[in-house]
Order: structure tokens, then C-alpha cells, then sequence
């Protein structure tokens, strides 16, 4: 399978110690990469929210002139023409959302041709026991729904999705009852208190896998293990087709770990079955 422009610009941007508004520039680049390579720096800085001479300081940074020899890069390793540009004008708003959404899953589809990270994440994750999954605010329902189906494979999995005083208390009781890893969803906006929460977790002991939005989010430096899988930015709130589904995905790696996971499986299907819990 050929790399997406996004995937092409991830690589771009490896191995590269960037600041602060440098990885918001390069977060910005990926989450519009069919884009990018027709934009001005002007047009990019105000894409990202930055002023000018940072995104020209960001291309020197990379190893380029400067912007000019950036962009001219990135249309060198891009499509010719924008991906869809020929049908964009005939998309209403609604379906332009969707539009980006099927771009994000086809991102997360070039990013799981390599899959390590994620099979080493479902080791981490089944290796944990109990194993607390943590996702607060906008993550909240992508965290409840990956316990919620954990459970059923999972002996013992812990919902973190309140935040507070407390927080810490509920890590540190994981990690006394034996968690070796912590799961984390994070999606715009990032929470404060979540980058404090995966700190006092790896502080404890705790090996950290993190679902974001982006290698660049402000999460990655409190992580071991950060997969990335993009957001959708073209409603008037973010959808996560891509992080519900890469949390499946994990959930999958997580369940091929656990040698007792087809078992446990079935033994819910006939307690269910025996309640009648579900409509036939």
C-alpha cells in the first residue's frame, strides 16, 4: 500500500527536535496534508495559528532555505493535484465532514501497514493486570467504549474518565493491585490534568500507550507508546471516526495476547443468553 501524504509528512518531521510551535505547525501540516504543499506561508501560519517567521523558522529547522524549499519538497513527495479537488465544490459542508473522515480512516489504514506499535501495545495492554484505561473530557466516550468491550476479554479493566483530586489516588490503586500499563485516549482539547495524570502514572511505574490525535499532540512527551490516529476538524465539534476505531484495533492485538480471551467470550454469551439480555 502506498504512504499517504500524511504518512509522507510524519516522516518528514522524524527525528527532528522541534518547539513547542513547531510541533504545532508540523500537527497541523499532517492533519492537512493534501493541502499543504498549495499553501503560502502566510496561509499556514494562519492555518496554524502562528505568526510567519515561525513557520519559516519551522522549514530552517527541517534543514531547509526556508519555506519556499519546503513546500517545493512537498510537492515533489504529494500528489500531483489535491486528492478529491475535483469533486470538493460539489460536496455540501455535512459531506465535506465525511469526506475527512474517509481521508482519516485511509491515514490510519498507510499508518497500520507497519504493525508493531500496535501489536506491542496489545502485549502491554494484556500483560496489565488490572489494566486502567484513562481518557477525560472529549476522550471520555472513546475510553468508556474500549473498557467496555476490554471487559469482556480483560479479567480486570479500570475506567478512568472523571478527572479530579482523585485521579492520582485511582492510578496508584491500579499500580498497587499490579497494573504494569496504562492506557490513555487523548483527543483536542487536551485536558491539563491529563498530561499530569500520565506523568504520576509513569512516575508509579506505570508504561504508558497513548491513543492521540497526532504523533505532535501535547500528550507524546508523557507517553512510552503514542499511536496516532487523526481527528475531524469540519464540523463545528472534532469527530473521531479514526480513534474509535484504531481503540478496536487494540483491542483486537490486546485480545489475540490473552490466551483465555475466546473463552471468556463464550462464557459471557451464555450468561447472556441465560438472561435474555439481548432482543433476538
Amino acid at each position: 500500500m502506498s504512504e499517504s501524504p500524511a504518512a509522507r509528512l510524519q516522516k518528514l518531521f522524524e527525528g527532528h527536535r522541534l518547539t513547542p510551535t513547531q510541533r504545532r505547525i508540523a500537527h497541523c501540516m499532517v492533519r492537512g496534508a493534501a493541502e499543504v504543499p498549495f499553501l503560502s506561508s502566510v496561509e499556514l501560519a494562519e492555518l496554524a495559528g502562528v505568526s510567519q517567521p515561525s513557520v519559516t523558522r519551522f522549514a530552517v529547522a527541517l534543514g531547509f532555505d526556508g519555506y519556499p524549499a519546503l513546500r517545493k519538497h512537498l510537492r515533489e513527495v504529494a500528489p500531483a493535484e489535491r486528492a478529491g479537488a475535483e469533486h470538493e465544490d460539489a460536496y455540501n459542508e455535512y459531506q465535506q465532514a465525511v469526506q475527512g473522515e474517509i481521508e482519516n480512516l485511509r491515514q490510519l489504514s498507510a499508518m497500520l501497514a507497519d504493525p508493531a506499535p500496535v501489536l506491542e501495545a496489545g502485549r502491554l495492554l494484556a500483560a496489565s493486570s488490572p489494566l486502567p484505561v484513562l481518557g477525560l473530557r472529549a476522550a471520555s466516550s472513546q475510553a468508556r467504549g474500549f473498557a467496555y468491550f476490554a471487559a469482556k476479554v480483560h479479567p480486570d479493566v479500570r475506567l478512568l474518565d472523571e478527572g479530579g483530586s482523585m485521579l492520582a489516588d485511582r492510578i496508584d490503586a491500579a499500580r498497587a493491585a499490579g497494573a504494569s500499563a496504562l492506557l490513555c485516549f487523548a483527543l483536542p482539547r487536551h485536558p491539563k490534568e491529563v498530561a499530569e495524570a500520565l506523568d504520576h502514572g509513569r512516575a508509579a511505574g506505570l508504561t504508558v500507550v497513548t491513543v492521540a490525535d497526532s504523533a505532535f499532540a501535547p500528550v507524546a512527551r508523557h507517553s512510552d507508546l503514542l499511536i496516532p490516529a487523526p481527528v475531524g476538524t469540519g464540523l463545528a465539534f472534532d469527530t473521531a471516526c479514526a480513534p474509535m476505531l484504531l481503540g478496536r484495533v487494540l483491542l483486537e492485538a490486546m485480545a489475540d495476547e490473552l490466551p483465555d480471551a475466546q473463552a471468556r467470550l463464550e462464557a459471557f454469551d451464555a450468561r447472556a443468553a441465560a438472561r435474555g439480555l439481548f432482543v433476538e
